[in-house]
């Protein structure tokens, strides 16, 4: 048994790395394993990584590294700013009848120590502010989650969620347009330090 449990250190993949049994060749790599797993980038999961790695490059964070899927919040800012980013959107991958209805989950959380292995005492929302990312696109024959331009980003600080007297739980793109308007990529950072501030 280890003498160490602590967190593991997960070091940067290039993709070349080889599937292996012991020292036999599988005949795959980890470049085949991220296409046949992440190739589609609508699937809810997936785009919202996608979302958090757009704010990401958009806002100036180290993206060298490894995304933390623990992390108590999504991303930090240079400046500081903790950003917890939502993600939606109109297409879905599978065969719909409408436009799905968007709405953003908001729910406080429990923060989790990867280090301890233990959720803090107390609940609520762990980042400074807020960036609900919808591709907003209406047409799957050009949908394009890799383009910026087909994501509207409303970022909002989180004391503006914490105020409210409506649903805790989860905010409607009709509210959320009452309280802020949208930003493009390239506006994003000034928008986060903002409502960081």
């Amino acid at each position: 048994m280890a003498d160490d449990l602590g967190p593991l250190v997960v070091a940067r993949r290039t993709g070349s790395e080889r599937f292996t049994d012991r020292t036999r060749d599988l005949g795959s790599d980890l470049l085949s394993f991220w296409r046949w797993s992440a190739s589609d980038l609508v699937a809810n999961t997936t785009r919202g990584v996608v979302a958090e790695y757009l704010v990401g490059t958009a806002i100036g964070c180290d993206i060298t590294g490894v995304r933390d899927p623990w992390a108590a919040f999504d991303l930090c800012s240079p400046s500081g700013i903790r950003v917890e980013v939502k993600s939606a959107a109109y297409l879905q991958s599978w065969h719909q009848r409408r436009l799905s209805t968007v709405s953003f989950r908001t729910r406080r959380t429990r923060a989790w120590d990867p280090a301890t292995n233990e959720l803090a005492e107390d609940s609520k929302r762990q980042a400074h502010v807020y960036v609900f990312a919808l591709l907003a696109r209406e047409d799957k024959a050009t949908l394009n989650p890799l383009d910026a331009s087909q994501w509207q980003f409303y970022v909002l600080a989180t004391s503006v969620l914490d105020n409210r007297t409506r649903s805790q739980h989860s905010i409607t793109l009709p509210i959320l347009r009452r309280l802020t308007h949208h930003v493009s990529h390239a506006e994003l950072a000034g928008a986060v330090e903002d409502a960081g501030r």
